[in-house]
């Protein structure tokens, strides 16, 4: 099964970097990266009750791991979760 996750970047400072996160851009929660601790927090759950937030959440969690490790902390405005 194919999953994928789109992120767009809704705000960023030093400590925390905040992503719209979902299927589309019609159903989208709300995850934080902070920065310092590598703590996740879902901030908004997805609106859809028939779509498991969890599986969205941990796809996004994984991406946002990426852009912060493997990519140096380099947030792009928009991304995805592609497998």
């Amino acid at each position: 099964m194919a999953s994928y996750v789109l992120l767009l970047k809704e705000y960023e400072n030093d400590e925390t970097v905040v992503y719209k996160f979902g299927p589309n851009e019609e159903v989208m929660g709300k995850i934080e990266l902070n920065k310092v601790t590598r703590k996740f927090s879902e901030l908004e759950s997805l609106p859809d009750q028939n779509i498991p937030s969890k599986f969205y959440f941990d796809r996004a969690a994984q991406k946002l791991a990426v852009c912060l490790v493997r990519e140096g902390g380099v947030f792009p405005e928009k991304t995805a979760f592609e497998s």
